[in-house]
């Protein structure tokens, strides 16, 4: 395998240490590699295109935040789980190194991911652009008050939501903020969109589960702040008039997989504390 990159996040201070010691790892056995911060976008983005692999050191937040640069130069991800969940993530603090001698010798599989291609469109002009592997989140600002959402797919008007927010996730998205708003369960394997309100009032209630060449388009009502946030990071503010243009991304995030396909329903039950 050719050059390998290792992100490692600054505010997990056990990361930066465990990075240069897999460097110095990766040297021994023959492999050439570059550190950075997964916050240092510039230098990631300057030297992502010579990787073939990408090691990410964190939680799932990292792995989000990493996978939106990955998937710009098509380079799978092997994540390292030091956050309080992973579900992304393919190896743990005290299995790593055999895990990542398995994918180093070719022995391991690439899982694709859905991802969301999103479009700000402001009187009639696109003012910004958006791409976020678990989801996105439009909703109300500090004030308690509801936002309605006229929702659109393929150029039909489906419905009028009044609600505190609405999700449009991935499959990916789907055991994040989806799952606590009491949306289905997707399997990765799984190319559909989920779009589902968060405490809806006296209105429809239920989440929808639609395809992947889906063109959904989300008109905004209110005469308060609100903002659009992908994947939990940098949030947008929103105007009463704009519209949400969503649609799949031609890309996909690849990862690195060791596990069997069948790891999700094992890794999401572990992780709900259920055992068979």
């Amino acid at each position: 395998m050719g050059q390998i990159g290792i992100l490692h996040h600054p505010r997990i201070p056990a990361s930066k240490p465990l990075s240069k010691e897999i460097c110095e790892w990766l040297e021994k056995n023959g492999h050439s590699s570059w550190a950075a911060s997964t916050w240092q976008e510039e230098h990631i983005l300057a030297n992502i295109n010579q990787c073939e692999l990408l090691i990410v050191l964190g939680g799932d937040g990292s792995l989000l935040r990493a996978a939106r640069m990955a998937v710009q130069a098509d380079v799978p991800i092997f994540g390292i789980n030091m956050g309080r969940v992973g579900f992304l993530s393919e190896a743990q603090l005290d299995d790593w190194p055999v895990r990542l001698t398995r994918v180093l010798n070719n022995d391991y599989w690439i899982e694709e991911r859905l991802l969301i291609r999103a479009e700000l469109e402001r009187e009639g002009e696109i003012v910004d652009q958006f791409t976020a592997l678990n989801d996105l989140v439009i909703g109300r600002g500090q004030q308690a008050r509801v936002v309605r959402f006229q929702l659109w797919v393929d150029g039909d008007m489906v419905t009028t939501y009044t609600a505190d927010a609405l999700i449009v996730s991935t499959p990916t998205g789907s055991t994040a903020y989806a799952m606590a708003a009491g949306g289905p369960l997707l399997p990765p394997q799984l190319q559909n969109f989920v779009v589902l309100p968060v405490a809806p009032h006296l209105t429809f209630n239920r989440s929808l589960v639609l395809h992947e060449e889906a063109e959904i388009v989300i008109d905004l009502d209110m005469d308060h702040e609100a903002y659009l946030t992908p994947d939990g990071q940098h949030g947008v503010s929103l105007q009463s008039g704009d519209k949400i243009l969503i649609r799949k991304n031609d890309k996909r995030c690849k990862f690195a997989r060791v596990e069997s396909s069948g790891y999700f329903y094992r890794r999401l039950m572990g992780r709900l504390g259920y055992t068979r």
